[in-house]
């Protein structure tokens, strides 16, 4: 039975109007130190990204920051991590975030958030993966991509056997509990597997 280690987590350089945001990437943090879950992240210093990063190194917890040089002075290196990889692109940084977690979780972002948890679940959809993927949907924030993935499977474009299978949290309080469930009904296995960075240019 595979146990969480480490927890991969998507989320935006700002701290967007809602300080409820803000707020629960501050208690996830906290949450992921008590549990002794190593978080994996883009290797910022500012916005969600840092909130939950230096209140994960605030509890006694470990991180691992993952960062392209080209973005270094846009999102400020965290020199704080135990652990800062600076990568040459963003496809090697996506690929290592993704071999050093065993789940995936998006707070609130931009573009890029969406971008990064859309493509955790089109390669779990073809079969790269198997790590949960979950949604905190702190304020109802993905409510809209909910929405979105429900209306794709009305009109027939997610269908059998290539279902998008994701987890839903409305509170920070579940995030740890829903993903510890779902590894622990994961083989350890596949909890390894390698991800395939073109999967997203095949779809």
């Amino acid at each position: 039975m595979a146990e969480i280690r480490s927890i991969c987590v998507y989320c935006g350089s700002a701290d967007g109007v809602n300080r409820s945001f803000h707020h629960a990437a501050t208690e996830l943090g906290r949450l992921f130190a008590e549990a002794g879950i190593r978080l994996v992240y883009g290797g910022g210093s500012i916005g969600l990204m840092g909130a939950v990063a230096k209140s994960v190194i605030a509890n006694g917890g470990s991180v691992t920051g993952i960062i392209p040089e080209f973005l270094n002075k846009r999102e400020i290196m965290l020199d704080a991590v135990d652990e800062l990889i600076v990568t040459a692109d963003m496809h090697e940084r996506k690929r290592l975030m993704f071999e050093r977690s065993e789940a995936f979780v998006a707070l609130p972002g931009g573009i890029g958030t969406l971008e990064e948890v859309v493509e955790m679940m089109t390669w779990a959809q073809l079969g790269q993966h198997e790590k949960p993927v979950l949604l905190a949907n702190i304020g109802g924030f993905w409510d809209p991509l909910i929405d979105l993935l429900a209306h794709m499977k009305a009109a027939a474009f997610i269908r059998p056997p290539y279902n998008v299978g994701y987890l839903v949290a409305d509170h920070v309080a579940d995030i740890v509990p829903r993903l510890a469930e779902a590894v622990r009904e994961t083989p350890q296995a596949a909890l390894s597997k390698g991800g395939d960075p073109d999967a997203m240019k095949r779809l």
